[in-house]
């Protein structure tokens, strides 16, 4: 029996296959229930130039509850401005199978306001 998170991890395989096939910089994230996280990983999967997420302290003072929009939106704010103090303003959006909807959708748009480009 399959279950919701296998099939998420099917999907994401398959954006992973393709993000690898261009060579680019991918910005990626991982939900849980109580955070969010996101990285920009280069173009060959081997290192993290950037990552923020909800556990952060800084973060934590700001937003007491990371499972939310409000705190997605915080998270992409932060990765789009590490990203471009190490030189980064191209990505690749992986979503690590999440529907682009609800707290990935903040994250996204909140990158995308601060100067990422996907």
């Amino acid at each position: 029996m399959k279950d919701k998170n296998f099939a998420r991890l099917r999907r994401a395989r398959q954006t992973r296959l393709k993000i690898r096939e261009l060579g680019v910089t991918r910005l990626t994230v991982h939900r849980t229930n109580l955070h969010i996280y996101a990285q920009v990983i280069d173009g060959s999967g081997a290192r993290v130039l950037a990552s923020a997420s909800t556990a952060e302290a800084e973060v934590r003072k700001q937003i007491p509850n990371g499972g939310n929009v409000k705190a997605a939106e915080l998270v992409g704010k932060r990765i789009a401005e590490k990203a471009k103090q190490a030189g980064i303003e191209q990505v690749a959006f992986d979503r690590a199978g999440y529907q682009f909807h609800g707290r990935i959708k903040a994250l996204a748009e909140a990158a995308r306001q601060n100067g990422l480009k996907f």
